[in-house]
């Protein structure tokens, strides 16, 4: 955590700690987080893709939401069954959200290409609520959606219930959203889910791995200094290990073998230009898990000319969408 220093007027209102220029904290208690990208509701028919969406409360205790995205389904009968994704947005646990017009327009690509219905997970957000709470809020997201497998009750949902295939349930996510898939995706592979469901494929963009010690081409001096440390560190102040703990750093000494991770294939992605030098960690990652003695199946994709998640936040450009089709090719297999 980046502290701004000791403000002896107790009157004024100054910052306490912040992570510029994702959030800001001061001594009121208020909290800026000023690259949020505005909210945008739910649709009955987007416009461009014709895929439904709405908000839903699927926890009382905590109180949790998502957004449900069912795209059009054209094929009869009605009750079409099609794969089911569970989705975590990026945005280092601290900031952005389901709700968030970028996040709602590439789920509506993915449902509108893939045929698929998308269970986009609001988690709560640190400092508000430190992890592993979103680990926690994503994990019940998965266990509600599983629990439409063998019964319903007041809180079950019709899309889910008439036409979720439960064969095919598939987590997916973006930087700390795909951090959140590979975590749900190690406990799917020791904890059981509902009815007996199983998760069947995970993909992973741009995943926010890290460590206490540098490697590849990540910074020698100041190493401790950097964002991607210092978001770790905020968003799980009293993380067993630290920077080492495995959640963050899954190849750390004593971490749990790869082989339970528990799911059937993965789609690993990179970009080349990463400013956050991710790729280097998921290229690690990559090849542990091959050598883990794991029964699925993993690929990589490496966008060599592009920048950290490029994909939401300019979903025309050429590479973009190449990325979206090779997400959505994963998701019909």
């Amino acid at each position: 955590m980046a502290w701004s220093g000791t403000n002896t007027n107790t009157n004024t209102k100054h910052i306490v700690s912040q992570i510029p220029p994702y959030i800001y904290v001061y001594n009121d208690g208020s909290i800026e987080r000023p690259i949020d990208i505005p909210r945008t509701p739910p649709s009955l028919e987007d416009p461009a893709t014709g895929v439904a969406s709405k908000d839903i409360l699927f926890s009382k205790n905590p109180f949790l939401f998502a957004r449900l995205f069912l795209p059009k389904l054209t094929t009869p009968p009605p009750n079409q069954k099609i794969p089911i994704l569970v989705y975590s947005h990026g945005g280092a646990f601290c900031f952005e959200s389901a709700f968030a017009a970028h996040h709602t327009k590439y789920c509506n690509l993915i449902a509108s290409q893939a045929n698929v219905i998308i269970v986009s997970v609001e988690h709560r957000k640190a400092p508000e609520h430190f992890l592993p709470a979103a680990y926690n809020d994503s994990w019940a997201a998965l266990k509600w959606v599983a629990s439409h497998s063998h019964a319903t009750n007041s809180n079950s949902d019709t899309w889910l219930i008439n036409h979720g295939d439960f064969s095919k349930i598939f987590i997916g996510g973006d930087s700390s959203g795909a951090n959140i898939v590979h975590n749900l995706a190690m406990r799917a592979g020791v904890e059981a889910l509902p009815g007996g469901v199983k998760v069947y494929g995970a993909y992973l963009n741009h995943p926010y791995f890290w460590g206490s010690k540098p490697i590849g081409s990540e910074a020698v001096i100041g190493f401790e200094e950097t964002p991607q440390s210092l978001i770790w560190n905020f968003a799980y102040p009293d993380a067993p290990g630290g920077l080492d703990n495995p959640m963050i750093n899954p190849l750390a000494p004593g971490a749990p073998s790869l082989a339970q991770l528990g799911c059937s294939k993965m789609l690993l992605t990179v970009a080349g230009k990463d400013h956050l030098l991710f790729r280097d960690r998921t290229l690690l990652y990559y090849k542990a898990v091959k050598e883990s003695g794991w029964k699925g199946q993993v690929e990589l994709f490496e966008e060599e000319q592009e920048d950290h998640v490029y994909h939401m936040f300019n979903m025309e450009t050429h590479q973009a969408k190449r990325l979206i089709t090779i997400v959505a090719n994963f998701l019909r297999q």
